[in-house]
């Protein structure tokens, strides 16, 4: 009998790795198939590109080597490319590959690699390999395991990747320390287990473990260290404070009997004379913190000219850890310029294409008044209009309300939406967030008064908890919520599936965010669609828009905004902007809004970037050309079921899921065609058939020489091919239309023939199906 993997890990390399002491030495542990990534998500919660690796070697907390398993019927290096990609994501510094036979070892740092002779090396021998240098706090940590709530949280591979990259940086003495992670990915986790290992291994600023660490956590809004405190649970309960300022003038004093506190920035900050703030730090001494999380920290807590500065310089004896989800851009330089290059980074699109973030479609929304000049026949109701001039989209909501066209475009995101879905409305300003809310309530099919509410600075804790109610996933109500600017970061809203933008996105910073709103995953959710209707899309031209931190191009004077610096066009203010205070306020002539018309355009994910529906199918075009030469040889491929499932799953590894065939289909206009047709007209300039012209053809060609049944039976199966498209035909499905309409094997037998009989029918009935000619497209 051949031996399978199973039998070669079994009896082969797992007794060499035992023999190693691996599993068996305390602190070493193996962990057999280890999950690295679920792969991208595709629709009908289908995946692509899943990722385990055979096996992983842990000692003292850290991964140390991959290997990669297989047969002894192969080659040893046969997993050598498999083993060096998990090795680079899990940032092992050695890859193995082996089919117990033989070893092949390479050096990730060093590059040397080769044959391995055994015996493996044991778990104190690659440790010294690693790290010929030892670090007592190194080894403490490692000796602090995870805290994962009995079971019920693993830390993804750049989890583990980001917290041992920051306990890395803390046992060597480094002060400032970035970490840049991606919306959505877990920064609260990686941060609430990094204290974790710091306050049981007893680490501080004295460098000997002769007490607990004290914490501080600090964010930009109570929402934000609200939804961390929550976070930190499984810390005793008088490890834990909030620090509120309320609290703190009731008591007369801070609370210092804690070893993990949670506060905003607005603590530390009180109104001075004239207006200038002034800092108070509520009494804390600047050596008090050992530790400080600074979350969010691109938003303005690292800048020169923030205030926020002044509270990091004071606590400067703490550990500082930045937080933030945007690579570095002229915008935030400043933010790397105080904390250093990131110690780790796992960007959008990397996070999107292992599975753990939700991808994405945009609709571009281009409008016949995406700008506005005064005609006599508009009334002015208020303020003095400009009559030479041409207002745009940043005057629009800021300077110049025209509710008729606010209400055009709520109608065309409610009337494009599934209303019952979960949706995110950022406005200009808070005054046409509540104008916004305002028309979607007037419009919506559902009767509650709740169903569409507002989220501003404004709206304090009735805000804060419409925000809590909408984050609670078997809440429905409110379903949309609007806002302008106080949801755009650090908001963990898991079942968002549609974005509308109705107002300038000025930053790449906070496009990136907003997106991150939307990235969360949740049963059921394949993708969400954002409805750009401000051109905000054209951050996308950006050629590093999601890739790795860069340096800055050189300093730019910083350019003037509306309204004063503290205008509805700054990005990075922590509340929402000030509202201008004249507007002008026009009414369209009577019969004019009705004119507005909108023109949606589709951008999709593809490899990581957005691209237009025309460049998806020039990579199509191209990329079927490397997996069928001819219209023949597609034929045959698709009239074979097993080939035709394997170049399915080919071109989903591609980036080609179904649902971008699908759509492919619509955009080509051919909605009831076979993903055949689609496939023929990109690539060969067939013209497209309908299912049911393919099927009416099969059954006036195909059909004779069968008996009466028989042909009953065919024409059945190919009902419901040119109802339901190509999985119909699915050898898998044979079963299913013989009991359906037969009861049972058996009795289909008696009247169809033998199970031999009725394959090779159903098989060839196919063959006939796509041999039907198509006309060529005329260029």
């Amino acid at each position: 009998m051949q031996e399978t993997e199973d039998d070669t890990r079994a009896n082969r390399i797992d007794p060499v790795l035992r023999d190693a002491g691996w599993g068996v030495v305390e602190g070493s542990s193996i962990s057999r198939n280890y999950p690295i990534a679920p792969g991208r998500i595709l629709a009908g919660g289908e995946r692509a590109n899943t990722l385990f690796a055979d096996y992983v070697l842990t000692y003292k907390g850290r991964h140390m080597a991959v290997i990669e398993a297989k047969r002894a019927g192969l080659g040893h290096t046969a997993g050598v490319g498999q083993a060096k990609d998990y090795a680079r994501r899990l940032e092992t510094r050695f890859a193995y590959s082996t089919n117990g036979l033989g070893w092949y070892g390479t050096d990730m740092n060093t590059g040397k690699e080769g044959d391995h002779d055994l015996p493996f090396p044991t778990p104190d021998e690659l440790w010294h390999r690693c790290f010929p240098q030892g670090n007592d706090w190194r080894e403490r940590f490692g000796a602090v395991p995870f805290e994962t709530g009995g079971g019920k949280w693993q830390p993804r591979y750049y989890q583990h990747n980001a917290i041992t990259a920051v306990l890395e940086a803390i046992a060597k003495g480094d002060k400032r320390i970035l970490l840049t992670l991606a919306t959505g990915t877990g920064k609260t986790s990686i941060a609430f287990q990094i204290a974790w290992k710091l306050f049981q291994s007893s680490w501080n600023l004295s460098r000997e473990p002769v007490r607990r660490p004290r914490i501080l956590f600090l964010a930009d809004r109570n929402i934000l260290a609200d939804q961390a405190y929550n976070a930190f649970s499984a810390f005793p309960p008088d490890a834990l404070v909030r620090i509120d300022p309320e609290e703190v003038r009731k008591r007369g004093g801070v609370p210092t009997n804690a070893n993990i506190f949670f506060t905003i920035f607005q603590t530390f900050m009180t109104g001075g004379k004239d207006g200038e703030t002034e800092f108070t730090f509520e009494g804390y001494a600047p050596d008090f913190f050992d530790f400080i999380v600074i979350d969010e920290c691109h938003r303005g807590g690292a800048r020169d000219e923030s205030t926020w500065r002044a509270i990091l310089e004071y606590f400067a004896p703490a550990v500082q850890l930045g937080l933030t989800a945007t690579p570095k851009r002229d915008t935030n330089a400043d933010t790397y310029k105080y904390f250093g290059e990131p110690v780790y980074t796992y960007a959008l699109k990397e996070g999107i294409g292992d599975g753990f973030l939700t991808p994405f479609k945009v609709r571009q929304m281009a409008s016949t008044m995406d700008t506005y000049t005064f005609s006599d026949e508009d009334e002015v109701i208020a303020g003095e209009i400009d009559p030479d001039k041409e207002y745009k989209e940043a005057d629009f909501n800021t300077k110049l309300i025209i509710d008729a066209r606010e209400m055009s475009r709520v109608q065309e995101f409610m009337d494009q939406t599934d209303q019952r879905q979960k949706t995110l409305v950022f406005c200009a300003t808070q005054d046409h967030a509540a104008r916004v809310r305002n028309f979607i309530n007037q419009i919506k099919d559902n009767p509650d008064p709740h169903y569409c509410e507002r989220v501003t600075a404004d709206d304090g804790k009735l805000g804060e908890q419409h925000l809590r109610e909408f984050q609670d996933n078997e809440k429905a109500l409110p379903t949309i919520l609007t806002t302008s600017q106080k949801l755009s970061t650090g908001v963990d809203a898991r079942n968002v599936r549609n974005i509308v933008l109705l107002r300038p996105i000025k930053s790449m910073i906070e496009f990136k965010q907003i997106i991150g709103r939307g990235t969360r995953t949740f049963d059921g959710k394949d993708f969400f669609t954002i409805y750009d209707f401000v051109k905000a899309y054209e951050h996308f031209n950006d050629p590093e828009w999601d890739g790795e931190p860069e340096d800055p191009a050189d300093p730019r004077p910083p350019r003037p905004r509306p309204g004063g610096p503290d205008g509805p066009d700054d990005p990075q203010d922590p509340e929402d902007p000030k509202e201008p205070t004249e507007k002008v306020i026009v009414r369209l002539a009577d019969g004019k809004e009705r004119k507005i018309r909108y023109d949606g355009v589709t951008t999709y994910m593809f490899n990581g970037r957005p691209i237009t529906a025309q460049e998806f199918m020039e990579h199509l075009f191209g990329d079927l050309g490397t997996l069928v030469t001819d219209e023949n040889e597609l034929r045959e491929v698709w009239s074979d079921p097993d080939r035709r499932r394997a170049f399915l799953e080919r071109l989903t590894e591609m980036g080609y899921d179904r649902e971008r065939r699908d759509d492919m289909r619509r955009l080509i206009d051919a909605p009831n065609s076979d993903i055949f047709d689609v496939l023929a007209f990109i690539r060969f300039a067939l013209a497209p058939l309908a299912r049911t012209d393919r099927v009416e053809t099969a059954k006036s060609t195909g059909l004779d020489g069968y008996e009466k049944e028989m042909r009953e039976f065919l024409e059945y199966v190919l009902g419901s091919y040119a109802r339901e498209g190509i999985r119909e035909l699915d050898p898998q499905r044979l079963s299913h239309f013989i009991r359906s309409r037969y009861g049972s094997t058996n009795d289909a037998r008696r009247i169809l023939g033998t199970p031999s009989e009725i394959r090779a029918a159903f098989l060839g009935i196919q063959r006939t199906l796509f041999s039907v000619p198509s006309a060529r497209v005329a260029a």
